[in-house]
């Protein structure tokens, strides 16, 4: 590379007057609020169930919005992420199952006939009227987002209206009893009765638990000019400390003005959606995106349980846990270029699980090594996992290694080195271990692996799944071990893995099979045998015959249908993504949304499962930008009729904020920041012109750049340190605001199905 310019940035300290500098519209007066409320979603007929009505959250606790079929009242129904059983017998999906709460009814005077309102994504809160038939109410909720309070507002707008609430409690029951009743396991105890006790102004629910544990739901009400309710939910897993738990939280919230609570609320809320931008000329898909990353905040927060299939929303659902063969990993993903690590609290169930993980290990393998079945709790003990060459427990043994992928890739977009140090390296030793175990070469001395199951598909030797799980966990514990200047014994082990395993078993017309012994010949929801591609980019895709073989499988794995589900589209978009074909990435989202998504935006399969929208939201980063490989792919798969796009702070591999803005099928300009002084090499895209690397006014700037032959800059950028990326020779609009859509679009139930 060359040097850079002398009128270049001065890194010890800022670029000279005179330079660019990006003009950010989203954080003057209104514009942010105003852009998120444009995608409010909206309720103008009455909600019924949790796929149509309003959801509300902290990570913890959380609420959502109906009036059921057959009720004549709204209820707000709870859930909390905390509220599980801790029993041993049956495992996590039973003696350790999440267990549900119960809901509030809105006692109103006269039956609801209507409502009118609107969830606020900027504040968080849900606000409008329900009309009855004797008057209508004004209506405000929000579920705090510090503190496990629910703050209800309601005001009687005329008519003859008052307000009242109660409270109906949940059995504390194994969600899976109801679907499964044959599968109640032997020993499992039944939870007794829940004890209401009301107040003259609200009342308790003490729900004890078998094992010794509590949870207690209290509310109290506050006639301020009309009613508020205050309720929250406490959960204490061996002892009756919940109730000293809800009483201070109440205590508290009885302490602080309403004034208070709701700007420490919002507060939260604002500054979680500065971290990043991004804007679509796509209505649908761009309010699809923002209600999911409320949902995010909603669903979990670093301090919290690791995310289970259904969120903190238990609805009736076969799947009360978490779910490690697909699901938790789909959860997190989008966590990483939205620049919220905050909300990991998949990372705080690694750093504290490792006795959960020994005990899900069979015990002749716990010296060295680690291992996780299909489902758990934040305790991550699983049931019993499975080994490779037998058939019983099933040997479903990629899980850890995959989740533990999703943890690589936290620790690449924040490269924070205490984590890859103290919980990544070492929990991907030990599972890469497991695998060394039952390795085997033949008489070419390739290196085998013998049956495993790949998930909802069948038992092969040589599974694409663990194969690709292998090989990504070899070949990353080298990295890490370098990083950390680490001499590690194992890693001429790793190497030969590495240099001898089998290539992924495939044929030349289906491409990539479920393994060595099993084709993929019928419909599969799943995504397993494609992991070589998506998302652990083992398979290098500059190469056209990986490319092919890539959209050979994603074409055959497609035109098998029957079985296919809502992340089967998102995960074959972000497969179209890695190709370029943006084209082909947006009809997999549309099938999504036009297919599978309800109307505010939750999916089911059986139950509740908030995996699938949440990964069609990392589909969207796939197409914006990507940063497999040391690569930051600006605007990689964008379709050709999205003139116009625009995103800023989005967090790529190494660190590195990319903002950028595409006007008329070209990117006009791109914003490199970089966080920790990574190698830093830019596909920039359609420029219109051979690019030009400079500095921003204000902030040290890029030392030396160069254009590489394959088209990549290669720039050297300190920490700290940004560039802008342009056409050589342009003086681009650096503004940051929303671009523009041709239509308009509200999820939720509004007047005119999906229109504002």
């Amino acid at each position: 590379m060359t040097p850079f310019e002398p009128n270049g940035a001065d890194l010890t300290g800022t670029a000279p007057p005179g330079l660019p500098e990006l003009d950010d519209h989203l954080v003057a007066g209104s514009a942010r609020r105003d852009f998120l409320g444009g995608l409010d979603p909206v309720w103008q007929a009455v909600p019924s169930s949790f796929y149509d009505g309003p959801f509300l959250g902290n990570g913890g606790l959380a609420a959502s919005v109906r009036r059921p079929e057959g009720a004549t009242r709204l209820r707000i129904v709870l859930g909390d992420s905390r509220v599980r059983d801790h029993q041993e017998a049956g495992g996590p999906l039973w003696g350790g199952t999440r267990l549900p709460v119960g809901h509030l009814t809105l006692g109103t005077t006269g039956e609801v006939t209507g409502v009118d309102l609107r969830l606020s994504l900027h504040d968080a809160e849900l606000t409008g009227t329900v009309t009855t038939t004797h008057g209508a109410v004004a209506l405000t909720a929000f579920v705090h987002a510090g503190r496990d309070l629910l703050v209800v507002r309601c005001r009687p707008l005329d008519g003859g209206e008052r307000v009242t609430w109660s409270f109906t409690p949940a059995p504390a029951v194994a969600p899976r009893e109801v679907f499964y009743p044959e599968q109640r396991p032997a020993g499992l105890r039944d939870n007794p009765p829940a004890v209401l006790t009301p107040t003259a102004d609200g009342g308790s629910c003490v729900q004890d638990l078998a094992c010794g544990g509590r949870t207690e739901t209290r509310w109290r009400t506050a006639d301020d000019g009309g009613s508020t309710l205050f309720c929250t939910v406490a959960h204490s897993a061996t002892d009756a400390t919940a109730s000293r738990t809800a009483a201070g939280t109440l205590a508290e919230a009885g302490r602080t003005t309403a004034g208070r609570l709701t700007e420490e609320h919002r507060s939260w809320w604002h500054a979680y959606y500065a971290k990043s931008f991004l804007s679509v000329p796509d209505a649908r898909l761009q309010g699809f995106y923002w209600i999911q990353l409320y949902k995010l905040a909603c669903a979990t927060r670093a301090d919290r349980p690791v995310m289970a299939t259904h969120g903190p929303w238990l609805e009736p659902t076969p799947w009360p846990a978490a779910w490690w063969n697909l699901n938790v990993q789909l959860e997190y993903w989008p966590l990483n270029a939205a620049g919220h690590p905050e909300l990991d609290s998949l990372r705080t169930a690694l750093e504290n699980g490792g006795p959960g993980l020994l005990a899900s290990t069979p015990e002749a393998y716990r010296a060295d090594s680690l291992v996780l079945g299909r489902s758990s709790q934040d305790d991550l003990h699983s049931e019993p996992a499975g080994a490779p060459g037998q058939a019983e427990p099933l040997p479903e043994t990629g899980n850890l290694t995959w989740a533990l992928h999703t943890a690589w890739l936290a620790y690449r977009h924040t490269m924070d080195e205490a984590y890859l140090r103290d919980t990544v390296l070492p929990l991907l030793r030990r599972s890469v271990a497991y695998y060394l175990h039952f390795l085997t070469r033949d008489d070419e001395g390739v290196l085998h692996l013998p049956a495993t199951y790949s998930p909802e598909y069948g038992t092969t030797a040589d599974c694409n799944y663990d194969l690709a799980l292998l090989h990504w966990g070899c070949r990353t514990l080298l990295d890490a071990t370098a990083r950390l200047g680490v001499k590690d014994p194992l890693a001429t082990t790793w190497q030969h893995v590495l240099d001898r395993l089998t290539p992924p078993p495939q044929d030349p017309d289906e491409g990539l099979w479920i393994g060595r012994d099993l084709r993929l010949t019928s419909s599969h929801r799943h995504y397993s045998h494609l992991l070589w591609f998506h998302p652990l980019h083992q398979l290098d895709l500059t190469r056209p015959a990986n490319r092919a073989l890539l959209r050979r499988s994603v074409e055959h794995w497609l035109g098998l249908t029957g079985e296919l589900q809502g992340y089967s589209f998102t995960g074959a978009a972000s497969m179209y993504a890695l190709l370029g074909d943006g084209g082909a990435a947006r009809r997999q989202l549309d099938e999504l949304l036009d297919s599978y998504v309800r109307p505010n935006t939750m999916y089911a399969e059986t139950g509740p499962v908030v995996e699938t929208p949440l990964s069609g939201a990392q589909s969207l980063h796939d197409m914006l930008l990507q940063s497999w490989g040391g690569v930051l792919r600006v605007f990689p798969a964008v379709p050709d009729d999205w003139a116009d796009a625009t995103v800023h702070d989005l967090v790529a591999e190494g660190a590195f904020r990319v903002s950028a803005c595409r006007r008329g099928g070209v990117t006009r300009w791109i914003r490199v920041r970089s966080g920790a002084g990574e190698p830093c090499l830019v596909a920039p895209g359609r420029l219109g012109g051979p690019a030009d690397v400079r500095a921003l006014a204000g902030r040290p700037g890029p030392t030396a750049w160069s254009p590489r032959p394959d088209g990549l800059l290669e720039i050297a950028l300190p920490a700290g340190a940004e560039c802008l990326i342009t056409a050589a020779g342009s003086t681009p609009d650096l503004t940051i605001a929303p671009v523009t859509t041709a239509d308009t679009f509200r999820w939720g139930l509004p007047a005119a199905p999906g229109l504002t």
